[in-house]
């Protein structure tokens, strides 16, 4: 066999190759994205938010470690970075702390959200309604742990089966 028809030989394999792993991959995100979508008819709004804050807040903690890692000890970047990581260790306890004392008033479950570059607080709690006593009591939580104004908290109900 020449040389010529050796080349064209192995390079149409490895086309096939190619071709085969490219369908593979094609294949099988269209098989999960379809697990993904049953899936997530059966996981409610509470368990599927935090586990996407997990998940945002894992990777900027990754992205801070690089920075610390990056640079010296007595850098600006350096500063910021542990500064930042700090703040977001702070409003993740701050959020659980918040989480479970609102559940301690009878919901099933609720989400905290405290923004980082603002006093704005999202909470967001299981029920199928919200009454005056209510949102007083958690407003009174909020006041008392965090020293925050009503304006800047807001609270949505959201029913979801346990």
């Amino acid at each position: 066999m020449s040389n010529t028809k050796k080349i064209a030989l192995m390079s149409t394999l490895v086309l096939l190759l190619a071709v085969t792993a490219v369908f593979n991959f094609v294949l099988a995100g269209t098989r999960s994205a379809d697990v993904d979508a049953s899936n997530a008819q059966s996981v409610n709004f509470f368990t599927s938010h935090r586990a996407e804050r997990n998940s945002t807040r894992s990777e900027e903690f990754v992205q801070l470690d690089g920075i610390i890692s990056a640079y010296a000890a007595d850098t600006q970047e350096y500063a910021e970075a542990i500064a930042e990581k700090q703040k977001m260790v702070s409003i993740m306890e701050d959020e659980l702390v918040l989480e479970t004392m609102i559940r301690s008033l009878g919901f099933s479950d609720a989400v905290v959200v405290i923004g980082s570059d603002s006093e704005n607080v999202n909470i967001f709690i299981n029920s199928s309604e919200l009454n005056a006593e209510t949102a007083l009591k958690i407003y009174s939580i909020f006041e008392d742990e965090k020293e925050l104004r009503d304006g800047n908290i807001v609270i949505m109900p959201i029913y979801a089966e346990s």
